[in-house]
């Protein structure tokens, strides 16, 4: 019984990596599709999170070391499934550094955004389903700053802003739904101020 528990237990995240896997390289592949800067969307760090959120979400029955596994393993997958058709699909990734940073990345984003997806449909605390939905909110807030005042993206910004705006209406309630935008915010301007010097520091 305890070994079928913990098969049980295993599915889910090998499950999360192989979706990461298809959804890298589907994104791969309408970055080669999309007109001009629209597809900076494709190879959208906010776009990519979502996988780990939903991972999270899903898992969620499973318990939060589950969903932490389960973000982590979608992000995974979604880099290697990126870079991996572009290395045999396309005409080579060029740079390995960047498949490393995006993949370092992914150990950090993976477990944070598949807790937030596990607080906002799992927890019974209001906090921690505000701050869920906060963090995924602020990801596109976050990469709508980045839109509008690095790359002068305007189309870009303002998609990314209409999905800042969108997200907290997934609450449960409308208080927490007019909770979740101002912390959303909040974690927009923080997190394009870390962000921003970290991939500053990155291309120096």
């Amino acid at each position: 019984m305890t070994t079928v528990r913990q098969e049980r237990r295993v599915q889910p995240p090998v499950l999360a990596l192989v979706g990461g896997l298809l959804l890298g390289v589907l994104t791969n592949l309408a970055q080669g599709v999309l007109p001009g800067a629209w597809n900076q969307l494709a190879n959208s760090g906010a776009v990519w999170t979502v996988a780990a959120f939903c991972a999270g979400a899903l898992l969620s029955r499973w318990g939060m070391v589950v969903s932490l596994v389960g973000g982590l393993c979608a992000e995974c997958g979604l880099v290697l499934g990126y870079y991996g058709w572009a290395e045999l699909g396309r005409d080579g990734m060029g740079d390995w550094s960047w498949p490393l940073v995006w993949l370092a990345m992914a150990f950090l984003a993976g477990p944070l955004f598949g807790a937030a997806g596990a607080w906002w449909r799992a927890s019974g605390r209001r906090w921690q389903r505000v701050a869920g939905l906060a963090v995924l909110a602020g990801v596109f807030g976050q990469e709508g700053l980045h839109y509008a005042l690095v790359l002068d993206y305007e189309a870009q910004a303002w998609v990314c802003g209409a999905v800042f705006a969108l997200v907290p209406l997934l609450g449960r309630t409308w208080p927490e739904r007019a909770i979740t935008l101002p912390v959303a915010a909040v974690l927009a301007v923080l997190a394009h101020v870390v962000v921003g010097s970290a991939l500053g520091g990155l291309s120096a």
